[in-house]
């Protein structure tokens, strides 16, 4: 009997080491005018969308590189590596593009409480419609 492949093993790289991408792929990512891509961040193994933020060409190769996921954040300017300040990190597996190239998708392992600056798992915590429902403004 064979052993079971370890977690994550369809997604070609352990979480957090670097991946390796040919100028030809990254050059498939097509940036918008002000040179940043969304990127949707998902669990890999639960498949829960976490946060969606921007990367450019830098943070797409610092993700890469490093295996954590890199962001550009348009408010402040500047990069941000996810779970530096808050301790959340997450573990890059694979990043994805989609077939326009306008999009990425980043698959990882998330450490800590979870994605959301609030504390939340996912910034995705909450739907139209509750306040309705709960009586909650």
């Amino acid at each position: 009997m064979s052993e079971p492949a370890p977690a994550g093993a369809a997604y070609g790289v352990a979480p957090g080491a670097p991946i390796a991408a040919s100028a030809e792929e990254i050059g498939e990512v097509a940036f918008g005018p002000d040179g940043l891509v969304v990127a949707v961040v998902q669990e890999a193994t639960t498949n829960e969308v976490l946060m969606v933020a921007y990367m450019d060409r830098e943070a797409l190769r610092r993700t890469l590189e490093t295996g954590r996921t890199w962001c550009w954040s348009r408010s402040r300017r500047e990069y941000w590596c996810k779970g530096e300040t808050s301790g959340d990190r997450q573990f890059v597996r694979q990043v994805r593009y989609d077939c326009d190239g306008d999009a990425l998708l980043v698959l990882v392992d998330q450490h800590g409480r979870g994605a959301c600056h609030t504390g939340e798992r996912s910034c995705f915590y909450r739907a139209l419609g509750d306040a309705v429902a709960t009586g909650r403004s």
